[in-house]
């Protein structure tokens, strides 16, 4: 349901050049989410409750949404956003897809950032976390 001033969601898609049960292992478990994007206390549990370690953004509390091994991870982060990692195999690489939802012009993060402001740092942030620092860390 899309509301008023509901923002488009962000999504980033690359092909990997690794297999999918080596991506997945790094988007479905916290030492492997923790190798490219962030420290978390994740466990890929539907409704399990987790935390994600932002550094100096602080402690982010998170809840697992959906698990389907290997394709999809989804998580709620935070009180506003939703978080999925999508792959799917193609001939021994894998298409991972990231889609970051929940923007809402009328809404403020946490912290009292407006959505319209940390959606465009979040937006750059995600490039460069999908498409340099993911594929670093399974094509090392």
């Amino acid at each position: 349901m899309q509301t008023q001033g509901a923002m488009p969601e962000i999504r980033k898609t690359i092909v990997i050049q690794a297999p999918i049960e080596k991506v997945w292992q790094a988007v479905s478990t916290s030492e492997g989410i923790a190798g490219w994007w962030m420290p978390s206390t994740f466990k890929p549990i539907v409704g399990h409750e987790f935390i994600l370690h932002a550094g100096p953004y602080g402690d982010s509390p998170c809840k697992v949404t959906e698990i389907d091994p290997p394709n999809r991870v989804g998580f709620d982060w935070g009180k506003d956003w939703h978080l999925a990692f999508e792959l799917r195999s193609l001939d021994g690489k894998t298409e991972f897809t990231l889609i970051h939802s929940g923007w809402d012009a009328g809404q403020v993060t946490e912290f009292g950032q407006p959505h319209s402001v940390v959606r465009g740092f979040m937006d750059g942030g995600w490039d460069r976390i999908v498409q340099e620092k993911l594929p670093s860390y399974l094509e090392a």
